[in-house]
């Protein structure tokens, strides 16, 4: 049986005993701590030098990863004159640390799912954690160092590897030369603002990344309103730091030390007891045979839950803006002003609100997914309305979504969308897609699979078609533009669900190849192709129109029958709100909206609570998913991905929860009034006959 004596600087009363087997070696392991007293550490590595096979000493501060090599020299002389005297190979865990951090950071950014991406991450010491800052780096810019503070404290942070390097090499060695942290310790405005903007710090960051040495003292002055929330990466996290860290509402703990054995052991112990297994001198053993070992061990790093449920927070950002003159009274100035100012006085603020930087308008948090993964995000407010983005030309609006991208990004988002006019300006996406540092999206997949969905929710409310549960709708469709992007995408869906659908185009050519596509995917359904509107209009139950006709008529509203459901889903609308006002007793539907899932908490945005545009819904859906990626851009909407995001919708809890019209949502009694005057049309015309 192999021995392994763990020589510790920290409390004794941490002391433990016990056996185990690994990599076929049957182990017999003892910690002795010692309570700080190096001299006694001496003494004891000398007592069992001989009687061990490996000694890990551990409670010792690791050099720093990045600095001067003198300085990295001088820890070296220090630990070979601690174990000069002795023949028994001593492990601090400094080899085995640099391999384990970087394979935890991996590792827990591939099993999770993009898990640090775009993350906002503190090191409360830059220079000990070098190597995990050098791999988050690859996965998120907002890195924030705290080693002046700290150190040194100068008030001020890092925020880039570069600002490490050059403080570490340069500028950190002259400050050990200048008084800064002697003085700043004892004035107490110094010492109170350094404190302050710390803990202002940790709130702001979502990872924080904290030493095994020193872990109570950089810490001592956080609780629930700074740590809550957290992710919290360390080595060695015995189970006094994890209460310590619950106590303080941390949501996840990642130990880069895996977890073996049933209690907790340090990195030293660790590397110790592969060196003993391999049975190699401690100096032949190379990064290559820890990773190799870590890799058939199955070494994970240890991710503890403190509050015994798994934790996944994604963050997003969606971009609004004011639709008219009349949302910008909502501010309480402007509307105060305007009431004694003349017309004038609005065409001028619309006017400057669109050159305006972009706005936090509301956090958004509480959205939680039946998977357990939780999304929270920002709405970000540009100023321009619709009538101000037309007056100008696309780089325009393209320059203030890239600013909101960039705020979004800073603010650790990992995808953004963009809603109302904004994604339709220009390329529609394309070129903000292109030129953004994070993920776009626009919605208008999920846009267009919520109108739909509404549409069969509107049918079976208003009640004019015989509905059956598991089979398809008895009714007759039609598709006016079906040839094109949105069209298409329509047409295929009404395909799956009704059983008659008349296809209208411009194009007979177009027609034909839409309707043989379509009859691959689903033989079941009758279909009909036209270039005419009308030849069929007044036999239709469910109209969707996707036209591109920019303003011009593409159907007669008079001629459709009482009780129909028209889903217009062109942009700009194809049927104006003079013309719905002509047919109370037919449904005219602009939208379906969203329910969100949990219990979602944001400004208004003229939704009832837990609702959402379907725009927004994407973007939510994608962060609940963890696909950080463009996902909808341009004005080519792919059937596929329609119905993948109807499908992650589901998944993740979303429901159609309002239908909208070109007055805003309706209620229920808004539809039963519909359905009423539809009834009573048809009646009229039943007893005419």
């Amino acid at each position: 049986m192999k021995k392994i004596i763990n020589i510790s600087l920290g409390p004794h009363n941490d002391n433990y005993e016990f056996e185990t087997e690994f990599l076929g070696s049957d182990f017999h392991i003892k910690r002795i701590g010692v309570d700080g007293n190096i001299d006694r550490a001496a003494e004891k590595m000398l007592e069992w030098d001989g009687k061990a096979d490996v000694i890990g000493l551990s409670g010792v501060k690791f050099p720093n990863a990045v600095g001067p090599k003198w300085l990295k020299a001088k820890h070296a002389r220090n630990m070979e004159i601690l174990t000069s005297k002795i023949q028994t190979p001593v492990t601090t865990g400094d080899a085995l640390r640099n391999v384990a951090f970087e394979w935890s950071l991996r590792h827990i950014q591939f099993k999770f799912g993009n898990y640090f991406n775009n993350a906002r991450v503190l090191f409360l010491s830059g220079l000990v954690n070098y190597r995990i800052a050098k791999v988050m780096s690859e996965f998120t810019d907002n890195l924030t160092f705290a080693d002046p503070v700290l150190e040194n404290g100068i008030s001020k942070f890092l925020n880039s590897l570069a600002d490490l390097d050059r403080y570490a090499t340069g500028i950190h060695e002259v400050l050990k030369w200048i008084p800064s942290k002697r003085l700043s310790s004892s004035v107490t405005p110094i010492r109170s603002w350094n404190d302050y903007i710390m803990r202002k710090a940790i709130q702001k960051a979502t990872v924080i990344v904290v030493p095994y040495y020193d872990f109570y003292k950089q810490l001592e002055n956080c609780s629930i309103e700074e740590l809550g929330g957290k992710t919290v990466i360390t080595v060695t996290a015995y189970d006094d730091r994890v209460t310590f860290l619950k106590e303080r509402g941390v949501d996840v703990i990642i130990d880069a030390t895996p977890k073996l054995f049933e209690r907790v052991v340090g990195l030293s112990v660790l590397e110790a007891i592969i060196v003993a297994a391999l049975d190699k001198k401690k100096e032949q053993v190379t990064d290559d045979d820890l990773l190799e070992v870590i890799s058939e061990q199955k070494m994970d790093p240890r991710v503890v839950y403190p509050s015994g449920k798994a934790k996944c927070i994604n963050r997003f950002a969606f971009v609004i803006h004011p639709l008219s003159q009349a949302q910008l009274k909502k501010d309480k100035t402007i509307d105060y002003l305007a009431a004694f100012t003349p017309p004038a006085f609005l065409d001028t603020v619309e006017k400057l609100v669109a050159y305006a930087p972009p706005w936090v308008y509301s956090k958004v948090t509480g959205i939680k997914s039946p998977t357990g993964v939780e999304a929270e995000g920002w709405l970000i407010t540009v100023g321009g309305t619709p009538k101000q983005m037309l007056a100008h030309d696309a780089e325009f609006t393209y320059k203030r979504l890239l600013q909101a991208a960039r705020m979004a990004k800073r603010m650790g988002a990992q995808i953004m969308g963009l809603g109302a006019f904004t994604k339709v300006v220009g390329d529609a996406g394309v070129t903000v897609a292109k030129l953004s540092d994070i993920p776009i999206t626009t919605g208008n997949s999920y846009s267009a699979s919520a109108a739909l969905w509404a549409a069969a929710d509107a049918v079976r409310r208003i009640g004019m078609i015989k509905i059956e549960h598991g089979h398809k709708i008895l009714g007759k469709t039609m598709v006016l533009g079906a040839t094109g992007a949105i069209g298409s995408v329509c047409s295929r869906l009404l395909a799956k669900a009704f059983t008659e659908v008349h296809l209208i185009g411009r194009n007979m050519a177009k027609l034909l190849a839409l309707k043989e596509s379509i009859s691959e995917e689903t033989p079941d359904v009758k279909l009909h192709i036209s270039t005419r509107a009308d030849k069929n209009l007044a036999d239709m139950d469910v109209i969707v129109t996707a036209t591109s006709g920019a303003g011009k008529k593409v159907l007669d509203i008079m001629k459709v029958k009482p009780g129909c459901v028209i889903t217009d889903v062109a942009r700009p609308l194809d049927l104006s709100p003079e013309d719905v006002a002509k047919r109370p007793d037919v449904l005219v539907i602009e939208s379906g909206e969203i329910e969100l899932p949990g219990n979602p908490e944001m400004k208004n945005i003229g939704l009832p609570p837990k609702v959402a545009y379907a725009c927004l819904a994407e973007t939510i859906v994608l962060a609940l998913e963890g696909r950080f990626e463009t996902f909808t851009v341009g004005r080519n909407i792919q059937w596929e991905k329609v119905r993948e995001i109807y499908q992650l919708g589901l998944k993740h809890g979303m429901k159609l929860a309002a239908i909208s019209g070109v007055n805003g949502v309706f209620s229920d009694e808004d539809i039963e009034r519909v359905a009423e005057l539809a009834r009573q049309a048809k009646a009229d015309v039943s007893e005419r006959a």
